[in-house]
């Protein structure tokens, strides 16, 4: 799920006996500040030990001193649960059984301690991977359109990864894999790459712009170098006579997309966006194509939406 391979280094101005737990305690909260989705926080403790022939005592969390005149130094890091690494240092011939249980027993204390501090800070990953992370987006796009995207010798393609900085990765089935630097870089090569596969969804509503009267409508492009038309029947709730009464050139509108025809052209409509303002749910049925250029059901029978029966009278 999580695509990347990660290195983190830890700069540890001054040498001391927990300075490499104290790395993995904040490598932990680093990862996940940066949105890293670990499974769980790990902290680590470093334990210490003094022994004179029977006689022992376990340290906790020792200093550097500590463990240069100690005989042990072990390291246990883990999460909530359980431990995940354990490195040990000892300068007797052995542990006995008794000393390993109670030093296991404190770093556990320990640990679960430093682990609630942590967690006092950032109790888990935040949701989204940092902007200034390296980031990874997957897009599918029409197979057909894989040749648009990577252009005469690689023009188009090379253009992207130029501008952006990103890594682009092309498989014959249209999946494109955008490896960026940056979140501001992968979204700038994504609208590129997504460019050259523009494609309306049926029942969206986009925002455009018209870039065309006609007589029996207007042409609003609604992404970029793919357009619609919106029927004069699909302007407004109100019967409309010439579109020009509604809209002017270069105005923005919100359309709805009713159909996509399989020669490509996309059928629009401002009058189902004005009547899901106004609380009145979209019913595709409701828009339906009767010919003569894309009436809705509705004004067949009659022209004032639901109040008429099919024969015109309230």
């Amino acid at each position: 799920d999580f695509p990347f391979t990660m290195r983190v280094v830890s700069q540890i101005l001054e040498s001391n006996g927990s300075s490499s737990m104290a790395s993995v305690a904040g490598a932990s909260l680093a990862l996940m500040d940066a949105g890293v989705p670990i499974k769980a926080p790990v902290a680590g403790i470093a334990m210490g030990l003094v022994k004179e022939g029977d006689d022992f005592l376990i340290l906790t969390d020792i200093l550097g001193d500590e463990d240069a005149m100690g005989d042990m130094d072990f390291k246990v890091a883990g999460t909530a649960d359980g431990v995940t690494g354990i490195q040990m240092d000892i300068k007797i011939t052995g542990i006995p059984q008794a000393v390993m249980r109670q030093a296991l027993n404190q770093a556990k204390e320990a640990r679960l301690h430093i682990l609630g501090r942590m967690a006092a800070i950032l109790p888990a990953p935040r949701p989204e991977l940092s902007a200034l992370a390296p980031q990874l987006a997957v897009v599918h796009i029409n197979p057909e359109k894989i040749r648009e995207v990577i252009g005469p010798g690689g023009k188009n393609i090379k253009s992207i990864t130029a501008d952006t900085g990103a890594s682009i990765d092309i498989e014959d089935t249209g999946k494109i894999s955008i490896f960026a630097p940056t979140l501001e870089s992968l979204e700038k090569a994504k609208a590129r790459v997504e460019y050259y596969d523009q494609h309306a969804d049926v029942g969206a509503n986009y925002k455009g712009k018209v870039i065309k009267i006609i007589e029996c409508g207007v042409i609003v492009e609604i992404l970029p170098g793919l357009e619609g038309l919106v029927h004069v029947s699909q302007l407004d709730v109100e019967r409309v006579t010439s579109p020009a009464d509604v809209v002017k050139m270069g105005q923005e509108l919100e359309v709805k997309v009713l159909d996509v025809e399989p020669t490509g052209r996309v059928r629009l409509s401002r009058k189902a966006v004005i009547n899901e303002e106004r609380g009145v749910a979209y019913d595709p049925a409701d828009y339906a194509k009767t010919g003569g250029g894309g009436f809705s059901r509705d004004r067949d029978r009659g022209g004032r939406g639901g109040d008429r029966d099919r024969g015109g009278r309230r």
